[in-house]
């Protein structure tokens, strides 16, 4: 547990994308949950958010110190790094980069998300899941190469990690209705992004899926 933050369970995270859809709900509940947040962001002014236990700080995840000064003195890391027109390895070189801070500075927490088409052992893809596999592949190869890049680099860590999955991200007001499981096993192929967040926020701490990679869904 960290020494900041006014609430049990409190903790000082750091959230990549923090100024992305979902990134900005992290934020957002992770403030409401009592944590203190610092959000990694390229741009501040996409983040127009003020609060006490926030600090916001503008970089690039491809810049190896920046993202190491921001992740100095944190208990745990929350990523919601996206693909980033027009290089499409701000994943992939973005947890490089963060897997190696976290290395340097001693935080062993992380959380980061990412999409169902990245496979896991334990899915079951029906064919409804190999047909959308399928259209990233051919459509947006570049996207698909990040995430399973990002996602084998998680994967091969030390660090206390999981790798949470979804399907397609809705808006709209959390449920609260999260089912967990694998693509093809107990999940179905969308969630709200509110609900996503509570989802890793609870992961931060409940480590229910240390070093998993479930599929959530509504």
């Amino acid at each position: 547990m960290g020494s900041n933050g006014d609430r049990r369970g409190a903790m000082r995270v750091v959230i990549f994308g923090a100024s992305g859809q979902t990134g900005r709900i992290l934020v957002d509940q992770a403030l409401a949950a009592g944590h203190a947040v610092t959000a990694f962001v390229r741009d501040s002014a996409r983040l127009p958010v003020a609060h006490p236990r926030l600090r916001v700080v503008q970089g690039d995840v491809r810049d190896g110190a920046a993202v190491a000064g921001a992740i100095a003195g944190q208990d745990a890391v929350l990523s919601a790094l996206g693909p980033n027109r027009p290089d499409f390895d701000a994943m992939t070189r973005g947890v490089r980069h963060i897997l190696a801070a976290m290395e340097q500075h001693a935080v062993r927490r992380l959380v980061t998300l990412t999409g169902a088409a990245v496979p896991d052992p334990n899915d079951r893809p029906r064919l409804l899941d190999r047909v959308v596999r399928f259209a990233l592949k051919r459509l947006n190869p570049e996207v698909l190469a990040d995430a399973l890049r990002h996602a084998d680099q998680v994967r091969a860590s030390d660090r206390d990690w999981t790798i949470v999955r979804v399907g397609r991200l809705t808006a709209g007001a959390g449920t609260g209705d999260v089912r967990v499981g694998w693509v093809g096993v107990g999940t179905r192929p969308f969630i709200s992004r509110a609900d996503a967040a509570a989802f890793m926020l609870k992961e931060l701490q409940e480590r229910a899926h240390l070093r998993q990679a479930p599929m959530i869904s509504n």
